[in-house]
């Protein structure tokens, strides 16, 4: 080990919810807002997009503010790896995709969701 920051690692965890809380509650907030248009764009009927946008907003508040935010890391797992199925298999999209978007993106937040997870998202958590 070059330097030890292990003393970092609770802000360093909330830094990675917070992050990881944005960028749902941004995507739930654009399904839940515009069904029709998101639904289209990914295949799935708009009550469909609504219902992922409201799982994708609840876990982003959990996440945040670090209450359940175990339940709020699966549900973000359970998100990504529907994602990850819909690209790899229903879309054949490569990791990298050259149109679009690939699935590097997706496994990104599912190892950050993991790693929420197995940690119970640091020392600055509610409950």
């Amino acid at each position: 080990m070059l330097f030890d920051l292990t003393f970092l690692t609770p802000a360093a965890l909330l830094a990675l919810r917070i992050i990881v809380a944005i960028v749902f509650f941004s995507s739930g907030k654009a399904h839940a807002t515009k069904p029709k248009e998101r639904g289209e764009s990914l295949g799935m009927s708009p009550s469909i997009t609504v219902v992922i946008g409201v799982i994708e907003i609840i876990a982003a508040i959990m996440i945040a503010f670090g209450v359940f935010a175990q339940i709020g890391a699966l549900l973000i797992i359970f998100t990504m790896l529907g994602a990850i199925k819909m690209k790899l298999i229903d879309w054949n999209t490569g990791f990298y995709a050259e149109k679009g978007f690939g699935w590097h993106y997706d496994v990104i937040f599912l190892a950050a969701a993991l790693v929420i997870l197995a940690t119970n998202g640091g020392a600055y958590i509610i409950i």
